[in-house]
């Protein structure tokens, strides 16, 4: 019998748990780089850094990570931010910047495509820049 007890009394307790109607107060959002500021050129082997500037559109962002997607000599570069929902958010602007590590490790030139944001219809706007390997 106690056990019976114990084991209704878990199964309670793991159902009170789930509750299907959670919805998270967060999400992540990809925000636009205002400013990229690469290297002339990258040296083979060598590490080198690119600095991007975007900002926070209100107190409720933050910075999350930077993403960074390589595609054979291409790679594309944007900042994901997490972003707090049903929050008391302050109105300020907060602009920041980012440096990257990049080591050349390709001899051919490295096309780096940073996210400007979405056109009228959706669809993504990058910035390209194309830096050689010396």
């Amino acid at each position: 019998m106690k056990k019976i007890t114990l084991v209704l009394i878990g199964l309670l307790i793991f159902n009170s748990c789930l509750n299907s109607d959670y919805k998270p107060n967060y999400k992540f959002e990809y925000l636009p780089i205002e400013e990229a500021i690469a290297p002339v050129s990258f040296t083979l082997g060598e590490i080198d850094t690119i600095t991007v500037k975007y900002s926070l559109p209100n107190g409720c962002y933050s910075f999350d990570h930077i993403y960074y997607k390589s595609v054979d000599t291409t790679r594309v570069v944007a900042i994901t931010a997490l972003v707090e929902l049903d929050q008391e958010c302050t109105e300020a602007l907060i602009t920041e910047e980012k440096k990257i590590a990049v080591k050349a490790s390709q001899e051919e030139d490295y096309v780096f495509k940073f996210f400007k944001g979405v056109d009228s219809n959706g669809d993504n706007i990058f910035e390209e820049v194309i830096v050689p390997v010396n």
